[in-house]
């Protein structure tokens, strides 16, 4: 069933923006469509974005598979894959894009780890450490090697209109997919302001599903309320990510023409397709 996230249809109307599909087992699941780019808006039903496809079966599988797509382009890390193979829907290509291979260590599995020890989270992500920490990491993304390789790669892939409709995502759907979604819709003409909205959709949409793992933290004695930034999103976050793309590139269009080194060509492509 496709719901209406709530304040969306109040600003575009029913159907328009922010359309979440309740598909069980594909947590953070919504269609990028609808949003108003400049004189047009966001076409539906070829931009799609979720948390890991790994829980996908019966009637679930069957309305995902409804959604026709064509292609999967998965960000998660090696480890990350390993431990949560994908379930592709039938006919998908899937497309590795590991964005932060380049960081030492495997930080999303280790900020995973860490929060299954109350005490350990506690040290790492209390008292502010963890937003300020997802904040750099977000910087992180802007310049990273293997960041600019696998969005490259990605927009490259998806500027072509037959490879859609297609699906993106990471582990939870929010960090690395967040910054893909943000990027792909500030070039595609969505208001900043609108981009945020899309981009704090994943604490609607994701943090619900996550009730097992807060009951368990809190009943091993942690604090709720420092997980919240951790598996949520915070403004913050994507003001980093964007405050660091305008250091070094001045504008989004720079970061696709100078950071991820896109062909003007490419970019008007990714226009014509997801844009009516």
């Amino acid at each position: 069933m496709i719901n209406h996230s709530c304040g969306i249809d109040e600003r575009y109307g029913a159907g328009m923006a922010g359309l979440y599909a309740g598909i069980q087992g594909v947590p953070n699941l919504r269609d990028l469509g609808g949003w108003p780019a400049g004189p047009g808006r966001v076409r539906h039903g070829l931009l799609f974005r979720s948390a890991q496809l790994t829980v996908l079966e019966g009637a679930a599988a069957d309305e995902f598979a409804r959604l026709g797509i064509r292609a999967v382009y998965d960000m998660r890390t090696d480890g990350e894959r390993a431990a949560a193979p994908e379930q592709l829907p039938p006919g998908a290509r899937h497309v590795v894009v590991d964005i932060v291979k380049d960081l030492p260590g495997a930080a999303p599995t280790q900020i995973f780890d860490a929060l299954s020890d109350p005490q350990a989270a506690e040290r790492i992500f209390g008292e502010g450490r963890g937003v300020a920490l997802f904040e750099q990491g977000y910087r992180t993304l802007i310049g990273l090697p293997s960041a600019l390789t696998g969005y490259r790669e990605f927009f490259t892939d998806i500027a072509e209109a037959e490879n859609g409709p297609i699906l993106f995502h990471c582990t939870t759907g929010k960090d690395r997919t967040g910054w893909a979604a943000a990027a792909l819709l500030l070039l595609l003409g969505v208001a900043e302001d609108d981009v945020y909205a899309e981009y704090l959709l994943t604490n609607e949409q994701l943090l619900p599903t996550l009730k097992p793992f807060f009951d368990r933290f809190v009943a091993a004695g942690g604090n709720a309320d420092l997980l919240i930034p951790v598996l949520g999103v915070q403004r913050e976050y994507l003001a980093a990510a964007l405050d660091e793309m305008r250091q070094r590139y001045g504008s989004i269009d720079g970061y696709f023409s100078d950071g991820l080194q896109l062909p003007a060509e490419t970019v008007q492509r990714l226009r014509n397709a997801y844009v009516a």
